[in-house]
């Protein structure tokens, strides 16, 4: 049961953060929805009612490592994409220009002076 409310609460912090406006927010968001999927795919494995997959040497009540070794691929993956939008999000920093104009900014004038 604990386990289901804290995917359930990783999954929801998760996709609010995603919905945000900034790309910081938007990677924390996307790190807790991996965790959550991790986590979901480990309590898909029956941890809670098996042992260790590797321990000891009665092979019938091990645990299935085949979530164990989707949850590795995907805590690799998930690292390779949060570095790549951390990436996105320290160079792409002023490509933002949906933002609106701070108060006394002239548009005119700063669309001019980026005319050729």
């Amino acid at each position: 049961m604990s386990l289901a409310l804290g995917i359930g609460l990783l999954a929801a912090a998760g996709v609010y953060l995603v919905l945000q406006r900034g790309m910081i927010r938007i990677i924390l968001g996307f790190v807790l929805l991996t965790h959550a999927v991790n986590l979901l795919l480990i309590a898909a494995g029956g941890v809670a009612r098996r042992d260790a997959p590797f321990f000891g040497g009665d092979t019938s009540s091990a645990a299935d490592p085949l979530p164990q070794a989707f949850v590795l691929t995907a805590i690799v993956i998930a690292f390779a994409i949060t570095v790549v939008m951390a990436t996105l999000a320290v160079v792409g920093r002023g490509d933002d220009d949906t933002e609106p104009p701070a108060a006394g900014h002239d548009t005119d004038a700063a669309t001019q002076e980026a005319a050729p």
